[in-house]
């Protein structure tokens, strides 16, 4: 700009202090399961949290059972979300109809609880060569293994979906660990340019791995970010279902952008190949613990009398049932078709290609 000219006229602009999440996560129950008094959320109906109660139990037991198998050898890796099923579960029950799901690899209980058969949610991780369920049918992007990519693809749906006069927000799962990759911020930039009707739901589990969280960032919490894009954020307990439910429900319906920062705990290691021993104690596990998503719930539908021993034993036996289910499926060996490695990397196969083809079907004759 030279001398001469006039400075560029900023858009008006409203104070920011309605982006910064509030100084005490959100929460509408404690961890022994009573109530918080005087909280701004509301609390979601029974049959709701009754709901969540359920899909915890089952998503849970279908997690150890998918650790069990990879250390059977079935399953190349799996990231286990032991813990953080407020986080999982929650965020997938308050979705709309048309809403749209962006999952991480960690976020394998979120899309058996959205409805995709485990066998095929378990496909990725079992080392096949293709995403294992119809993203369409589900409305369920695939899992994201590359850190915080998938920020970028569901701002990419939710501004394209605005365009064409669709009324559909999109949800995207990440960890505290995708908040340093330059993906993140892209995203949540053009989130704010854009108005883009979605919602980042940060499962801030305290680790990266093995880095912890104050050697990725030095702000007050990763919910403060937002303000610098123009984003709403939110500081919520991730390990109350019922708070998790009410946050992520109230910002699908915003219009806009949100970022959600959910504190929750990874009990199990990173994924079967890490030593969590080398980077925390047994006492900060067994902190988080007395903590459980699952046991809180429990412990509010109880006094509630919306859930008794018989009840639970139900969802015990459904949990049961389920992870047999899992076992059947992921014990079925499947014979690889060699001739699939020329199949979907190109929309026309190259001449090598087609004569490399050839060899394999004359060789295999």
């Amino acid at each position: 700009m030279t001398r001469t000219q006039a400075p560029r006229s900023s858009p008006s602009r409203t104070s920011p202090s309605h982006l910064l999440p509030t100084e005490e996560p959100l929460a509408l129950l404690r961890p022994d399961g009573t109530p918080v008094e005087g909280s701004p959320l509301v609390m979601p109906a029974d049959d709701v949290l009754v709901e969540l109660y359920r899909r915890m139990v089952v998503g849970r037991r279908f997690d150890t059972q998918a650790t069990a198998l990879t250390r059977q050898g079935r399953l190349a890796v799996y990231p286990s979300s032991r813990g953080q099923e407020a986080c999982e579960i929650a965020p997938v029950l308050a979705l709309r109809p048309d809403d749209w799901l962006f999952p991480t690899y960690r976020d394998s209980v979120a899309l058996v609880s959205r409805g995709i058969d485990p066998a095929q949610t378990l496909t990725l991780l079992q080392g096949g060569w293709h995403l294992g369920y119809d993203p369409y049918e589900h409305r369920v992007g695939p899992q994201c293994t590359p850190l915080a990519t998938n920020t970028l693809h569901a701002v990419g749906f939710a501004h394209a979906a605005r365009l064409k006069g669709e009324d559909t927000a999109a949800l995207v799962l990440l960890g505290d660990g995708a908040t340093s990759e330059g993906d993140t911020h892209e995203a949540l930039n053009f989130a704010g340019v854009w108005q883009a009707p979605v919602v980042f739901l940060v499962q801030n589990n305290g680790y990266a791995i093995s880095v912890p969280l104050d050697k990725q960032t030095a702000a007050p919490t990763l919910a403060h970010k937002g303000i610098g894009y123009g984003v709403p954020s939110v500081l919520v307990d991730g390990n109350d279902a019922a708070a998790v439910y009410a946050v992520v429900r109230d910002a699908l319906r915003t219009g806009g952008p949100t970022l959600i920062e959910a504190l929750t705990y990874r009990i199990e290691a990173h994924t079967n190949a890490d030593d969590a021993t080398r980077y925390r104690t047994s006492d900060e596990v067994a902190a988080w613990l007395a903590r459980d998503p699952v046991d809180r719930l429990s412990a509010y539908l109880t006094a509630r009398g919306l859930l008794d021993e018989r009840t639970k034993d139900d969802v015990a036996r459904e949990a049961e049932t389920f992870a047999a289910a899992v076992r059947a499926a992921l014990n079925v060996d499947v014979e690889p078709d060699p001739a699939d490695l020329f199949e979907h990397v190109y929309a026309t196969m190259p001449a090598h290609l087609r004569a490399q083809a050839e060899f394999l079907r004359e060789e295999s004759a």
